[in-house]
């Protein structure tokens, strides 16, 4: 199985969306199942508006969903993705967090960001836009080019609130991260978000529980790649 996050597609970096579709044809077929777990995209302004911007991205799952089964979680740039995107791409849209079984092994798999507890003014902004009246509202009463407008503002304003935050603030509550695995009763779990690649271990009331992170696809891949023999392996794909 194959787990990917934070790709950030976007027309403006064509060689990151090239990398994605190229390692998806080669190594998607092969694999029992494909997890993209949010940020597909940079931004998502509904599927009536962002479909066309990414035809290239639809057609290469829609090829891929002949062999692989696909599934996609939402993230914080893509809130937004609907049944129209799950259709014409083929894949299956999972609700934050799920539990799925990994070769015996149960896993739960999420976004990241609602680990993220530390960052308060960011859990407050998620909490309005995963708010289904406020997006209702944002899909159908705010005219197509006034939404471009918007997410250009919206993601000039995150870079500048980025810059502003310490570093620890941006990443998970490691007491948090205990609470889930407890909660959901896993030892195993996959996440993005961070953009921190890397593997860390946790004592939880079913022992041992290990944390994998996905990196970001800004300037090369982050893929995690799961055996039944080896189990999780983070890979890294560099930019030919």
């Amino acid at each position: 199985m194959l787990f990917a996050s934070d790709m950030h597609l976007d027309p403006s970096r064509p060689e990151i969306t090239q990398l994605f579709i190229d390692y998806l044809n080669e190594h998607g077929p092969k694999a029992d199942a494909v997890y993209l777990l949010g940020d597909l995209f940079e931004v998502w302004l509904g599927d009536k508006v962002s479909l066309g911007d990414y035809e290239d991205v639809i057609a290469c799952f829609r090829a891929l969903s002949q062999t692989t089964t696909l599934f996609v979680l939402r993230g914080n740039r893509d809130f937004l993705l609907g049944e129209a995107f799950a259709k014409a791409s083929r894949v299956t849209l999972l609700n934050d967090p799920q539990v799925v079984d990994l070769y015996g092994t149960p896993t739960l798999i999420t976004h990241g960001d609602l680990l993220c507890t530390d960052d308060v003014n960011y859990q407050r902004y998620r909490k309005i836009a995963t708010n289904r009246a406020v997006q209702w509202l944002a899909l159908n009463l705010i005219p197509d080019r006034k939404k471009r407008e918007i997410a250009r503002n919206m993601r000039e304003a995150s870079k500048r609130a980025q810059a502003q935050k310490q570093g620890d603030i941006m990443d998970v509550n490691h007491d948090e991260v205990r609470h889930w695995f407890n909660r959901y009763t896993v030892s195993q779990m996959i996440h993005g978000h961070t953009h921190r690649p890397g593997q860390h271990q946790y004592d939880t009331n079913m022992g041992t529980a290990q944390r994998w992170v996905l990196g970001d696809w800004y300037t090369q891949g982050s893929v995690i790649k799961v055996t039944a023999k080896a189990g999780p392996e983070l890979q890294q794909l560099a930019l030919s």
